[in-house]
């Protein structure tokens, strides 16, 4: 044995000795291991997610893949969560991640710049979202020679981009307060499709018939109750808050209330995602607003110490916890999954071109291009055609997770070469402009 060989066997040896270990500790807790090696992985997690910020500020490559991959170590590697207990907490982890990230989304929202950019975010969303259900549905129909409604479905499933993702990336690039918002409301938008759409092809391979009315009617009455729930609740918690002035547990109690909102959206029909984010848009926008129905408001927003903390730790986990999700299987369904990935991100160009024109600065274009991820709202409802029992159910999660995590190394490697284009001094905000466009 070489000398090379021993220092790689004597670095290697003890790794495989604790993986070995932990897979042991895993298989005989029924799945899950013990309460100490799980404290260690979220131990681990929290400092993967510190520093995967930190990497981000300095370097402009986001962190997301890295704590994927992490999440693919602890899951499918060591086995220190099996995917079947994965499986079983996925509807508590997605509903507190998705109400948590969305409400997160809308404190950090402009409305005058959500109100500039709109229609830009329609049309995008539309677009972007129509030509994904398209190409990935093709890829199935006749890569894998499934029938219509099952490649439309997982079309559908991962039709939108991640807000999760967006909203926290968008955080820290540096474009315009126009494209952060155009880009934050267009995954929201997005997002909502992806869960009314889906949800109704579930119903659709179920019982063999599909129809556009239905499609209709679910989405307006979705978006009513959305709509009607965090305007309805935002607005006046605005002046509840002012009552708890500085009050130890004020956030809490705004929490609590977010909490409640989800369980009425659901009751009424909607994921909850459109109110967490029309809620946290209310208070978001709580000064300007405030100055409308003349009164004053306590501080509750993004600033939030408390809100930072809890999002950061619901975001570290969420992008660890679609690690989680991943299974290996056919290599037909992971080349599905990376050409599906690339073909997104190919129409993703054409799409940005037609929405937008030569009308925003080039850094903006770039990264608009780029912003392809797929996410948890993916990675869950993925999960659902086990649980429903429907033809090829075992291969959505193998599928949909390829996607997603090719989608977001795209996204990074995109950001990255975005983060090489120089600013002009003689340009006001130092964003370079494309064309001769008029900017944002």
């Amino acid at each position: 044995m070489t000398e090379a060989a021993g220092w790689t066997e004597a670095l290697l040896g003890p790794l495989r000795e604790v993986a070995s270990a932990v897979a042991g500790i895993a298989a005989a807790d029924g799945g899950v291991a013990s309460a100490p090696v799980l404290l260690l992985a979220a131990g681990s997690v929290i400092f993967m997610g510190v520093a995967g910020e930190a990497f981000f500020k300095r370097t402009g490559i986001p962190d997301v893949a890295f704590l994927m991959i992490f999440g693919v170590v602890l899951g499918p590697v060591l086995g220190v969560i099996s995917h079947g207990a994965v499986i079983e907490i996925v509807p508590y982890f997605a509903a507190v991640a998705l109400i948590i990230i969305m409400f997160d989304g809308g404190l950090n929202l402009d409305l005058r710049h959500v109100a500039r950019s709109a229609h830009y975010a329609m049309l995008l969303a539309l677009l972007s979202f129509a030509g994904s259900v398209a190409a990935v549905a093709a890829m199935a129909h006749y890569g894998l020679g499934w029938a219509a409604l099952d490649s439309v479905l997982l079309g559908s499933i991962v039709g939108g981009s991640s807000s999760a993702i967006v909203f926290g990336l968008v955080k820290n690039i540096r474009v315009s307060e126009k494209t952060r918002s155009m880009l934050s409301l267009e995954s929201a938008v997005t997002d909502i499709l992806s869960t009314i759409v889906a949800f109704i092809m579930f119903q659709a391979v179920l019982t063999g018939e599909f129809s556009l009315a239905a499609v209709g009617e679910t989405m307006g009455s979705a978006v009513a109750v959305g709509l009607a729930l965090g305007l309805g609740v935002g607005i006046p918690w605005m002046y509840v808050t002012t009552k708890l002035g500085r009050a130890a547990h004020a956030y809490m109690l705004t929490l609590g209330m977010l909490f409640v909102l989800y369980f009425m959206a659901n009751v009424f029909g909607e994921s909850g995602a459109l109110t967490a984010l029309v809620f946290g848009l209310m208070l978001g926008n709580r000064h300007a607003l405030s100055r409308a129905f003349r009164f004053k408001i306590r501080q509750v927003g993004a600033d939030d110490p408390t809100h930072n903390q809890l999002a950061f730790l619901v975001r570290a986990f969420f992008f660890v916890f679609v690690g989680l999700l991943a299974t290996f299987g056919r290599a037909e369904y992971i080349a599905l999954g990376v050409v599906a990935a690339v073909a997104i991100y190919a129409l993703r160009i054409g799409t940005v071109r037609v929405a937008l024109g030569g009308r925003f600065p080039r850094l903006d274009s770039k990264v608009t291009r780029v912003m392809i991820p797929r996410g948890l709202a993916a990675a869950v409802l993925a999960t659902f055609p086990l649980t429903l029992g429907l033809p090829n159910a075992e291969a959505y999660p193998q599928v949909v997770f390829f996607i997603i995590l090719a989608s977001v190394v795209i996204t990074t490697a995109g950001l990255g070469a975005a983060k090489r284009i120089p600013p002009p001094e003689a340009v006001e905000g130092g964003f370079v402009r494309e064309g001769k466009g008029d900017g944002p």
